[in-house]
């Protein structure tokens, strides 16, 4: 979830700024990560209220049970996430290789001389989630959520020639409607000085709003899992 604000602020704990380079004609160079115009693609409106998987449909009760029986739903925690993975590699992105670099890294150290022990994580914080039986704050997740977010975008959006079109069509959606908003609500003079990105996972959407509101001075990530920002302090450019 990002806010963008109108006017001028200060960055928080736990966050980024991005900054700008000069180049020889005195011009600016934006970070490493470029970000290209978005397709346009419009969103489109389905016919169902909800996937057919869900509710009190005859396809969602059954998948309702699969899950309820353990030893299945384990089976299929690991074929799914086998997909997820092989969807990654045959469209280039180095999943693995992604993953090792984030576990073989000093985040643990890191981790260690930043913890906070006093903060209290809700109940749903440390359940299980999608293929990780220690949840979303567990390192796997963490080290695995720059390659997932790529990965399935491609599956969301499978007509995309590319990863890079794939995820220009996903953000660039929700990136129109906030800008959409932002003209409604605040007029075209009103410049974006500040974005505050909370629940940025390790930054992938962050990286994509610095980019397409380049008027914002300061750029902020903000998570409660401290496993995301470290991941995000270390290998995410802006």
């Amino acid at each position: 979830m990002a806010a963008i604000l109108g006017r001028a602020g200060t960055t928080a704990s736990g966050g980024f700024r991005r900054h700008h380079q000069e180049t020889s004609r005195g011009g600016r160079r934006r970070g490493a990560v470029v970000v290209a115009a978005v397709t346009g693609a419009a969103p489109q409106e389905g016919s169902l209220e909800r996937p057919a998987w869900s509710g009190e449909t005859p396809v969602s009760r059954l998948v309702a049970a699969l899950i309820a029986f353990k030893p299945l739903y384990s089976l299929m925690k690991v074929a799914s996430r086998e997909v997820i993975i092989r969807t990654a590699e045959k469209s280039n992105i180095p999943w693995r290789e992604m993953t090792r670099k984030v576990l073989e890294s000093d985040v643990y150290e890191v981790f260690e001389r930043i913890r906070d022990p006093d903060i209290v994580y809700p109940d749903y914080y440390l359940s299980p989630f999608h293929a990780y039986d220690e949840g979303n704050l567990s390192w796997l997740a963490a080290a695995e959520a720059e390659a997932a977010t790529l990965s399935i975008a491609k599956r969301a959006i499978p007509e995309a020639t590319s990863i890079e079109e794939a995820n220009q069509i996903v953000r660039g959606n929700w990136m129109n409607a906030i800008e959409e908003h932002h003209l409604k609500h605040g007029g075209e003079n009103c410049q974006i000085n500040d974005i505050l990105d909370i629940g940025c996972s390790v930054g992938v959407s962050t990286r994509y709003l610095a980019e397409r509101f380049p008027s914002a001075k300061a750029v902020v990530s903000a998570s409660l899992a401290t496993s995301l920002k470290i991941v995000l302090s270390r290998f995410s450019v802006c």
